[in-house]
């Protein structure tokens, strides 16, 4: 079949693709460069064309097959039915002839059978490229086609002159051939002379057409006569074929003088252009004959780009009208690529795969394997935005979904209460009609007896029939419908003057929806009656005969109270959800506050610019070395990497630091990649290392926002004796659920193994069940599952009965009994398969983990485990407690001070390069202002004044305080000789001698501590009685009151790990008084003395605190204190705003935990 072409100019590969409505091609082909030399043309095999191992060893799979046949790479297996890349109604069969001789298939095989006619569809700009490239290398014969290209110019313009308009519509074909390239080296002068015997033909074509357009350009010349023009343009149209096929016959020849040099020197594949480059079309040619694929009947393409990343693809290639046995394919590059990878197969499972290397196309002029990470990032980045925005979508049709479905159960609650009140009214009604009447003979009667709601009647009395009878005036006292308004009817009755008998008579209007008058008579007002007629106490009850409700008045009213319920509990929902997102509002706002503090916390070593370091962006890392080890060094070299060290990139080159322009810092500038979630770095004095600021062996680490990478969650399991507010005692309870909690929010999985005593509170256990039973240690051991604050928590009970006590502590045998249940926790983790990142200790009640891990069970089961051990008090267990620190990978205690203090202590100091202070922090759900329901009024900074001389008022009249204007001191603690209970004592007098108000809750666990302050309860209670109370007992609701509503709060402790008191009282707006020790000295900054030490920490003076521990100290404290609040009302009110929106949440303190569990995996 012969395929004219359209007669403007050649249409391009993407023209055929339109006209075709084909999809391109996403795969390539390999390179070669054409080179002519006298009239030959020879292919030179090019460096475009690679082979890579990567895929087939990664993707091929085995295959049984009689033949040698290469395997299919492995990832890849063709479908059954793979489309073509041309549809098939422009697909020619293997047996159709050529309108034009081509032969079939058969004659094509044959050794003289006529060569097919071939057509080379590309621009104009491509098809002159390649005459430049013939004429530039046409050394042997050049004259005819310089002759053709010289005709070409000079009769170009007049046809697309004068036939502009008349184009062909048949569709052009497009070429697809394909070879093998071959790493062998050029070898040209063997095929010349046999290429050269071609140069004859070719030259008579070219005579033969020069002719014809001399012919031509004589018949342009002619007047423009009609018939002149119906000639030229006959003569257009045939100059403008001769020239075309004079074209195709160049190309047809050039590309099979390549296709046959290939074929010879055994290449099956090549490719055009040979220059490929990205968003382009690339045309592959692969000879069938000399490959594995020799006797399949298909070829089919199979590839990729970039290494088989991106864009798959696989087409069905077509036999090529090339001589020989080649098959052609185009394929689309897009503009990602740099790199095109692929194979070829029979459509089943017979592959030619480059002997496992695959083929390989390198892709010129666009991004590179570097740009190419960054693209699939950026890529990775708008999936997970679509994905964050999908599934924001999600979650707000389910809320909605929920909040529907919320509705309609509270609407039908709303209904069955509405129809529950109209029953109940009904009910009362007919009571009341049972004891209501028209009349009473010789007692009362109504005037008219047919009356409803709003009429006027008259009320008729017989004074002389009751206890009124000598009475000089009569009232009526009325009301309602069982006296459901309460007095509405008050009327003076007066005596008719031509009734007979003693009848007196009052008007009274019906008051609306009235079914049952109610009365008694009376001989005064109500404020100043003394006697009555009460019908001997059952009053008066009249019918209103004419209101009597039907039944569309019960529907009327249920309707009525219905919309009432509705709307009222649609005020309260409204309420609580302002309320909820409120207190969202500011928990967000205050853990993004804290975390800028936390990078602001090390600006006098380490900071950013910009503080929120950006994935993909470029960030300046300033230091300053006079504040480490490297003070004075002349030289500082920056060490930084990505992802804890374990980046793609790895470690970057070492960064020789220059001066900044602000004083003694030093800076460096880093290119952070898209796939960072935290820069990490460490600083030297020379390049080769020398000597390093590691920070301690924490190494620095800055969170990297907005990446396409999160940073893997970590399995911490916590195994501890107390559990608030299951199992709790003291404060370790409090660390364990609330730090638990704040680690779990930050995305890491966090178990909780605890005893499962008999004395636990379950009400706060959901959903608890039985989880497994295993043997160890003699016994069975029951576990049991449940959540507690959101928390899954692991109860172990063992049936030895060693926790079936009635209590935590106190017994005789702790130490065994809490022995036997780390030793059981282990095993627990062991058996089921657990694999923590982290096991986390507490105290000297579970210290026996650590080395019971590291000797029984670190390399049996549980080797990617690390111990973090955490000291709450050393004051019990100190043994215990130092032989976990020796084997245990991190230690901390509660308080960087406390940890200090200690650090000389023999069971610490031989461990201080693995023992840290991190502040414990409060639950801020539990103890939140806002959402307390323990407080008259809930605040927040915002109206902290209201709230807390509302809480005042309600503490005052709770312990039968004097309700005045006072500054009230409130201490809540144990009482015990560690919290300083001579200075407590010390402080209630001086508070009572400056005219203040004291509250103490607390008891004593030893019996002479709390007679003693019984004693004194007694004695200030009768001295002092409107200005002193002593709550000597635990009372969790009082306590939030006394936050609340005291000014301040007092905690004189001779030492204090880390305190819990002080925090909670600035979350309450009360200010502070403390000696300074331990966690004490860590949270509480003099309003007078610490305004620098503050500032260090990014905080700013929040309390007043003092050195000694005598009575001289609590003075200077308590004095300064009390004195602001007479002194300066409008500071001290600024003073608590400010301490409020300070955080002592959980919030930083988590974020330097998980800085040592990862410290600890290192």
């Amino acid at each position: 079949m012969e395929v004219r072409l359209p007669l403007e100019r050649p249409i391009g590969n993407r023209t055929v693709l339109s006209q075709y409505k084909i999809k391109p091609f996403l795969g390539f082909l390999p390179l070669q460069s054409f080179k002519w030399s006298g009239n030959e043309m020879v292919a030179k095999a090019t460096h475009g064309i690679t082979a890579s191992s990567d895929f087939s060893k990664r993707r091929q799979r085995k295959v049984s097959n009689p033949r040698s046949r290469d395997s299919s790479p492995k990832g890849f297996t063709p479908k059954t039915q793979i489309p073509t890349n041309i549809p098939k109604k422009y697909q020619k069969s293997n047996d159709e002839d050529d309108v034009s001789g081509s032969s079939s298939r058969k004659k094509f095989e044959e050794p003289n059978a006529k060569t097919p006619e071939l057509i080379f569809v590309g621009d104009d700009e491509e098809n002159l490229e390649m005459e430049e490239n013939l004429a530039a290398t046409q050394e042997a014969d050049g004259s005819e086609y310089e002759k053709f290209i010289e005709e070409k110019h000079v009769y170009e313009g007049q046809l697309h002159k004068n036939v502009a308009k008349d184009k062909f519509k048949e569709a052009p074909v497009t070429l697809k051939v394909g070879t093998e390239m071959s790493g062998e080296t050029d070898s040209r002068s063997a095929e010349i002379g046999k290429l050269s015997k071609n140069a004859e033909h070719v030259k008579s074509i070219e005579t033969t057409d020069d002719t014809q357009e001399k012919l031509y350009l004589q018949s342009v010349a002619v007047d423009n006569h009609p018939t002149t023009i119906e000639k030229d343009k006959s003569s257009g149209e045939l100059f403008k074929k001769l020239e075309l096929d004079r074209k195709k016959k160049l190309w047809k020849e050039a590309f099979q003088r390549l296709a046959d040099n290939n074929f010879t020197r055994g290449n099956r594949l090549f490719h055009h252009p040979q220059l490929v480059k990205p968003d382009q079309d690339v045309e592959i040619f692969f000879n069938r004959s000399i490959s594995r694929l020799k006797d399949e009947p298909e070829v089919f393409i199979m590839g990729a780009f970039n290494g088989w990343r991106w864009k798959s693809f696989t087409f069905k290639m077509s036999k090529s009208h090339l001589k020989g046995d080649w098959w052609s394919c185009l394929v689309h590059v897009p503009k990602e690529a740099y790199k095109i990878d692929f194979v070829f197969h029979n459509g089943e499972y017979i592959y030619d795969n480059n002997n496992e290397q695959d083929f390989c196309i390198r892709v010129e002029g666009g991004i590179d394997e570097f740009e190419f990470e960054n693209f699939l990032l950026e890529e990775k980045r708008r999936e997970q935005e679509e994905l964050a925005r999908k599934k924001a979508e999600m979650e707000r049709q389910e809320e909605k979904k929920m909040r529907l479905e919320a509705e309609r159960i509270a609407s039908e609650a709303d209904r069955a209460q509405a129809r529950t009140e109209v029953a109940k009214r009904k009910g009362e009604l007919q009571q009341m009609l049972k004891s209501a009447m028209t009349s009473m003979d010789d007692v009362w009667y109504m005037e008219p007896p047919l009356y409803g709601s709003n009429d006027i009647v008259k009320l008729y009395y017989n004074k002389s029939s009751g206890p009124l009878k000598h009475a000089d005036n009569i009232w009526i006292h009325g009301g309602h419908n069982g006296w459901k308004d309460g007095l509405s009817i008050v009327s003076k009755l007066i005596k008719p003057e031509r009734k007979a008998g003693d009848w007196w008579f009052a008007e009274v209007v019906v008051p609306d929806k009235a079914f049952v008058l109610d009365w008694v008579f009376a001989d005064d007002l109500p404020s100043r009656a003394k006697v009555y007629d009460n019908n001997n106490e059952q009053d008066f009850h009249g019918i209103v005969p004419m209101s009597l409700p039907d039944d569309r008045y019960w529907f009327v009213q249920e309707e009525e109270i219905y919309e009432r319920l509705q709307a009222e509990r649609q005020l309260r929902e409204e309420a609580l959800r302002a309320k909820a997102e409120k207190t969202a509002r500011l928990k967000a706002e205050t853990k993004e506050k804290t975390l800028k503090t936390f990078l602001l916390s090390q600006k006098h070593i380490v900071y950013t610019d910009p503080l929120d370091v950006q994935a993909g962006s470029t960030a300046t890392l300033y230091y300053n070395p006079a504040n480490t080890v490297l003070r004075g060094k002349p030289e500082v070299w920056l060490r930084c990497s990505f992802n804890r060290w374990t980046h793609r990139f790895g470690p970057l080159p070492p960064q020789k630091m220059v001066p900044a322009e602000n004083g003694s810092h030093l800076k460096a500038t880093v290119k952070v990649p898209l796939d960072a979630y935290m820069m990490d770095f460490v600083f030297s004095e020379k390049e080769n290392g020398g000597v390093f600021d590691n920070k301690n062996g924490m190494d620095y680490h800055i969170p990297v926002f907005g990446g396409v990478v999160k940073e893997p969650p970590m399995h911490i399991v916590h195994i501890a004796v107390e559990m608030a507010p299951i199992a709790k005692v003291g404060g370790l309870g409090d660390v364990v659920t609330s730090l638990s909690r704040a680690v779990q929010d930050m995305s890491h999985n966090v178990d909780i193994i605890l005893p499962k005593y008999d004395c636990l509170n379950l009400s706060n256990v959901k959903n608890l069940h039985l989880y497994k039973s295993y043997m160890w240690g003699g016994t069975e051991i029951k576990v049991w599952v449940g959540k507690v604050e959101g928390l899954s928590v692991y109860f172990l009970e063992p049936q030895n009965g060693l926790f079936w006590v009635g209590c935590i502590y106190g017994r005789h045998n702790d130490g065994e009994r809490f022995g036997f249940f780390c030793h059981a926790a282990l095993e627990f983790l062991r058996q089921s398969g657990f694999h923590p990142d982290i096991i986390h200790c507490h105290d000297w009640s579970s210290a026996p983990v650590a080395w019971l891990f590291k000797e029984q069970y670190m390399h049996y089961g549980l080797e990617k485990a690390r111990v973090v051990f955490t000291i709450h008090n050393l004051e019990f267990g100190a043994h215990l407690i130092g032989k976990a620190m020796a084997f245990s990978d991190k230690a901390t205690t509660v308080s960087p001070t406390y940890s200090k203090e200690v650090s000389s202590n023999p069971v610490i100091a031989s461990h201080l390069h693995k023992f840290h202070g991190i502040l414990n922090g409060i639950d801020p759900d539990i103890w939140d202002p806002l959402n307390d329901k323990f407080i008259p009024v809930c605040y927040t900074s915002e109206n902290v004044v209201e709230g807390k001389r509302a809480a005042k008022e309600a503490l005052q009249q709770r312990l039968g305080l004097e309700k005045a204007d006072r500054p009230l001191v409130g201490i809540i603690t144990r009482l015990t000789h560690q919290k300083g209970i001579r200075l407590i004592k010390h402080a209630i007098w001086r508070t009572l001698d400056r005219n203040g108000q004291v509250v103490l809750l607390g008891s004593a666990p030893d019996p002479r501590i709390q007679n003693d302050f019984v004693n004194l309860a007694n004695q200030l209670h009768s001295t002092h009685n409107g200005r002193a109370r002593l709550c000597l007992t635990y009372d969790e609701p009082l306590s939030h009151l006394i936050y609340a509503g005291a000014d301040f709060i007092l905690v004189p402790s001779i030492f204090e790990p880390c305190g819990l008191t002080q925090l909670t009282a600035m979350r309450y707006g009360s200010i502070p008084v403390v000696r300074k020790t331990g966690g004490l000295f860590d949270t509480v900054f003099d309003v007078d003395d610490d305004k620098e030490r503050a500032k260090v920490h990014g905080l700013e003076p929040n309390g007043f605190n003092f050195d000694g521990a005598d009575e001289a100290g609590v003075d200077y404290a308590l004095n300064r204190a009390i004195s602001a609040w007479y002194d300066g009302r409008e500071w001290f009110n600024s003073l608590c705003k400010r301490v409020m929106e300070q955080d002592w949440s959980w919030n930083r303190p988590a974020l330097d935990y998980l800085e040592l569990y990862h410290a600890a995996r290192k």
